[in-house]
């Protein structure tokens, strides 16, 4: 019995012995594993700049459909517009622009679900979308436009709308124009869809981008459509964000500001417009 009792004892005295050693290699590791605790914690705890920099690249939901804004080219290579200003934004944050291709009714569920960083696909900036989004400086003004078949005599301003139907995206500001207007809404995917449509006679009208309306004209003068009324007021439009990024937002308008500065803006403004289209 003292016997047992006497190595009952050895072994407690080896098992407190090696819980002392393991709570002293514990603590000696917090030391060093708090500097660790914190170089890992770090990234979950970075603002939005730090880590768009962090990981190299600027994710950027947009179109791809939307002519001259952003589109594919005869070689299939994403272009326009909006995708150069966003190409140099991202090259001035010193990362890669990383372009994520997604129908116009799905960029803001995108944005929600942080599949991109940021939107650069001519959105305009309503006090709707402020609610809920941030957006940068505005980068370019646009007058929403009314759009007719070339023989149509029936529509020449947006009340004469009444009672017809307008190819428009579900989700912009112009189908709300179309509706406060009276119009029948039929749904379309973008703007080239509408056009389609207003050509072959399957819709009355639509109404969209003006800039978009004039590169058409310029791309392919023959197309049989006129423009019979405009909004007076500009539409101006940013880059769209996700509450709670002001740093990159900042690190955004910064770049743009410089762009304008020092003569980029009016040159990509230029090629596709033939003018600066940021006033």
């Amino acid at each position: 019995m003292k016997k047992w009792s006497l190595t009952t004892l050895l072994l407690l005295s080896v098992l407190l012995t090696a819980c002392g050693n393991n709570t002293n290699n514990a603590n000696d590791g917090g030391t060093a594993g708090n500097g660790g605790t914190e170089a890992t914690a770090a990234p979950a705890g970075q603002n939005s700049l730090e880590s768009v920099k962090a990981a190299g690249k600027l994710r950027i939901g947009t179109e791809g459909t939307y002519s001259p804004f952003t589109y594919h080219d005869a070689n299939g290579t994403l272009t326009g517009f909006d995708v150069d200003i966003a190409k140099e934004v991202a090259k001035r944050l010193g990362v890669d622009a990383e372009f994520i291709e997604t129908q116009w009714d799905g960029l803001f569920a995108g944005m929600d679900a942080k599949r991109f960083d940021t939107i650069f696909n001519e959105v305009s900036i309503t006090d709707e979308r402020k609610v809920k989004y941030d957006f940068s400086d505005p980068y370019v003004v646009s007058k929403a436009v009314l759009i007719v078949g070339q023989n149509n005599e029936d529509i020449k301003k947006f009340s004469d709308l009444k009672g017809k139907k307008a190819g428009q995206s579900l989700t912009t500001n112009l189908s709300d124009i179309a509706r406060e207007n009276g119009a029948e809404i039929v749904a379309v995917e973008g703007f080239n869809q509408a056009i389609d449509l207003l050509v072959s006679g399957r819709i009355d009208a639509t109404i969209n981008d003006g800039l978009s309306f004039l590169d058409l004209k310029k791309q392919k003068p023959d197309v049989k459509i006129k423009q019979v009324d405009e909004i007076a007021e500009g539409s101006r439009s940013g880059a769209v964000f996700l509450k709670g990024n002001e740093e990159l937002v900042q690190a955004v308008n910064e770049a743009l500001t410089a762009m304008k500065a020092d003569g980029t803006y009016l040159s990509i403004s230029e090629k596709y417009f033939g003018a600066d289209v940021s006033k």
